[in-house]
């Protein structure tokens, strides 16, 4: 017999509260969605009536499986409940689900609340047992319990008791400021239970801040907790919150949890679990992080030439899960490290083959360009352009005859003085040469600098060519200086992608920063036109 966890989302609330995110309410409307998809069970959206976005958001929320959650915090002391017009504007937000947090650490209660003990248990009752009787499901939030629990473990818990006793289907054990370890969560959270809070009523609410929230979590669960809150790719205030893409595969396919335990996702939502992931990474302007459990780039990249060999008698030998069980893939990256095994492993992914001195070849050229300074683990796109040029099997459709680039201060119609970046590229295709100019400016006015006009002449005008290349968009640009001093050599990587849901990633290297970024960028339009359509 297996028991059933309970998945609570809070990424649209306390997820938001991550430095430099704020989601708009249509992007709020698009994560809840991909969360109801996921199999969820609740979406905590937001903090109805304490910023126009959350109202907004509220206002035009989906209808959903999981169950919508409003959040807020319990009445003020010395208003009645149906009087606080905070707790009135949660309410009203009309959701299935309320949670409410409140104080259960006594130096909280009595120096950021400044009041007693006694009235701050009599607010939890109150506000729980209105949310009651407005027929609404309640969750309390035990703010900073497990360090309360530290100074008056009898207070804390009864904190708890009071919202269990008035009503609320879940209590939610909080380590708000991310400090507790997760053998002393797990200790409470027996502790509590053995105080009479059931475990199938108990939640648990990690904060990353010694890089520990899932292991908190998970010890929490053993513990006997039934409710697991956490936030899509970890976000959060300071250090972030539990981090589902991680917790929702180790639930499922990891032991003693997989048998154990059953959930609202299932395992044939985990493949979906990665696009999630990009997804949000993609909404908030951000780069994927490559090593991410799970869901990251490099989650399954097999660099070290022993560890390829391996991987090509059986993949278990350096897998813990199988990489297409969360919608990712495994990758044998080429680099100064790569053996026979790497080569023959990733030509073959890439539908290639050669000759063994072929094969010598392009591995010595790799292993010469990287202690140049290149990286092809973390450009494959350029390693496959090396491969095609060693097999035979690169036809260059056009030839870069010359480019330029100038910067210069101007002033503007408006009488101002702006920089403006302007690149040239002549190009030569089907015989004929064509020359392309264009200037970084958006459409404020601004500069996007020189990379950006280069990107923009390189791909404004390749002649019969062009409608294959119409639909690359650059998804991001880092730039490492390698040695220092006089003698610094840049190194470019450059990310793409196209409708096709393709993304690759090319690199340049000079010790001119435009020549680097050119090599990437050509790179990306020589690696787009073989692919086939």
């Amino acid at each position: 017999m297996t028991e059933r966890l309970y998945l609570y989302d809070t990424t649209l609330r306390d997820g938001q509260q991550t430095q430099g995110v704020q989601f708009s309410a249509s992007e709020k409307v698009e994560i809840a969605k991909m969360l109801d998809a996921l199999g969820v069970d609740h979406i905590e959206g937001g903090w109805p009536g304490a910023n126009p976005t959350d109202s907004d958001f509220f206002a035009a929320a989906p209808e959903t499986s999981a169950t919508m959650t409003a959040f807020g915090m319990t009445k003020r002391v010395g208003r009645s409940a149906e009087n606080d017009d905070v707790l009135a504007a949660v309410i009203n937000a009309g959701t299935p689900a309320v949670c409410l947090v409140g104080k259960t650490h006594p130096f909280h209660v009595r120096t950021a609340l400044g009041v007693t003990l006694e009235e701050n248990l009599g607010a939890i009752r109150a506000s729980i047992e209105h949310l009651v009787t407005k027929r609404r499901e309640a969750l309390f939030d035990c703010e900073h319990f497990f360090d309360g629990y530290n100074e008056d473990p009898d207070y804390a818990v009864a904190c708890a008791k009071a919202a269990l006793d008035a009503g609320a289907r879940w209590v939610v054990l909080c380590d708000t400021n991310g400090g507790t370890m997760p053998a002393r969560i797990a200790e409470v959270v027996r502790a509590v239970i053995s105080a009479g809070i059931p475990g199938d009523r108990l939640g648990i609410h990690t904060h990353n801040d010694t890089e520990q929230a899932v292991a908190a979590s998970l010890a929490a669960i053993e513990a006997g907790a039934r409710q697991v809150q956490g936030t899509l790719n970890g976000l959060g205030e300071r250090c972030g919150n539990a981090n589902l893409m991680s917790l929702i595969p180790t639930l499922l396919l990891k032991e003693p949890f997989a048998s154990r335990y059953e959930t609202g996702v299932n395992r044939e939502n985990l493949p979906h679990l990665m696009k999630v992931s990009q997804r949000l990474d993609d909404i908030l302007n951000r780069v994927p992080r490559r090593e991410a459990a799970y869901v990251g780039a490099s989650a399954f990249a097999h660099k070290a030439g022993l560890h390829a060999s391996a991987i090509l008698k059986d993949p278990t030998t350096y897998e813990h899960v199988p990489p297409e069980a969360v919608g990712n893939a495994r990758i044998v990256p080429m680099s100064n490290q790569a053996g026979l095994s790497n080569l023959r492993k990733r030509l073959t992914d890439l539908g290639l083959d050669g000759a063994p001195d072929q094969l010598r070849r392009i591995l010595e050229v790799v292993k010469a360009r990287e202690d140049a300074g290149y990286a092809y683990d973390i450009a494959p796109a350029s390693f496959e352009l090396i491969a095609r040029e060693e097999l035979g099997l690169m036809v260059e459709a056009f030839e870069v005859k010359r480019y330029r680039v100038t910067v210069e201060r101007r002033k503007n119609k408006y009488d101002q003085m702006v920089t403006v970046s302007e690149a040239v590229v002549v190009v030569k295709v089907d015989g004929e040469k064509r020359l392309s100019v264009s200037e970084s400016m958006d459409e404020t006015g601004s500069d996007r600098g020189p990379v950006n006009a280069l990107s923009k002449a390189l791909a404004k005008d390749l002649g019969p060519l062009q409608e294959r290349i119409a639909d690359m968009r650059l998804k991001d640009f880092r730039v490492r200086i390698m040695q220092g001093g006089t003698e610094a050599v840049t190194r470019v990587i450059i990310d793409h992608e196209d409708d096709a849901g393709r993304r690759w990633s090319t690199v340049g290297v000079s010790p001119n920063i435009v020549d680097a970024s050119f090599e990437a960028l050509l790179d990306a339009v020589r690696w787009k036109l073989c692919q086939p359509d």
